[in-house]
């Protein structure tokens, strides 16, 4: 949350000459609602379900593409390990006051972030970080998100590849 994946995403994916889908936009437009919406209606387990199932859809009918997951999707129902098994899985990597930087202008939106004030955002991302590391430690790759460029992100998932 707050890496710029969907906007790295989406450049690197132009010079790939291939699609960008972000998850997110991608079930909203599936669910006719905000991810903010399902998780305030139907609570953050239904939506890792629904998460689950749209990803599983794209990865298993889609033509190879660059997605942008969520900051939390690879936590939750065995993602980890369909996304790793179907094509290279980046983790960019950002200190907590970097994302905090990032978060506290648009923290509403977020669903993860909307009751935390501007006082524990720091905290709080900084848990968030700290309970999802061990499955972003085992990403294909970890690039580190301070000043990134797609043509850098390029060359690394070349040079895994």
């Amino acid at each position: 949350m707050g890496s710029g994946k969907s906007t790295i995403g989406k450049k690197t994916a132009q010079l790939l000459n291939m699609p960008f889908i972000d998850l997110d936009q991608y079930i909203e437009l599936q669910e006719h609602r905000s991810i903010a919406e399902i998780f305030e209606t139907e609570g953050e387990s239904a939506f890792r379900i629904k998460e689950n199932y749209y990803l599983t859809a794209l990865l298993n009918h889609s033509l190879p593409c660059l997605i942008a997951l969520g900051g939390g999707t690879i936590c939750f129902n065995n993602t980890l390990e369909l996304v790793k098994s179907h094509g290279v899985l980046v983790y960019i990597e950002l200190p907590p006051a970097a994302l905090v930087s990032r978060l506290s202008t648009n923290k509403d939106s977020r669903p993860l972030l909307r009751k935390v004030s501007q006082e524990q955002l720091f905290n709080h991302v900084s848990q968030l970080l700290n309970s999802r590391k061990t499955y972003y430690e085992q990403a294909h790759l970890k690039i580190n998100g301070i000043n990134l460029r797609p043509e850098h992100l390029i060359d690394e998932i070349k040079s895994f590849l």
